[in-house]
């Protein structure tokens, strides 16, 4: 069983940024590690995902250049550094992970944290 927990979220104008922590239970196998948002009203979609072996990574179109994801083995922990950011962003964001391979990107995710709000203010 894995559980994730995110921290971090916040209020901020926008052309600001805001790093997102997902702090994951003891030594957790993962074979990736995700985050998706989820604005009112809209479905949730995902904005960033790392794989474990060999740290690549890659991203929804929409925050490209300006999202990072990176990990922290010691702390077994998921960063998602959020810079130049629009109100567009503005969501609640979500730590997911799931522990195979399934062809599916932004699919099969079984392990989910509760979420941290970010809000981006015009």
């Amino acid at each position: 069983q894995v559980q994730l927990t995110e921290s971090g979220g916040g209020s901020v104008q926008a052309g600001g940024s805001l790093r997102l922590s997902c702090s994951a239970s003891a030594t957790t196998n993962y074979y990736a590690i995700a985050w998706f948002r989820q604005a009112p009203g809209k479905e949730r979609e995902g904005v960033a995902v790392l794989y474990r072996s060999n740290s690549s990574s890659r991203y929804a179109d929409s925050v490209k250049g300006r999202f990072a994801i990176s990990r922290d083995d010691a702390s077994n922990t998921v960063h998602l550094q959020m810079n130049s950011l629009k109100p567009e962003d503005t969501a609640v964001y979500y730590c997911a992970a799931k522990p195979h391979p399934t062809g599916k990107t932004w699919g099969d995710f079984h392990y989910w944290g509760r979420g941290t709000q970010v809000t981006i203010s015009s």
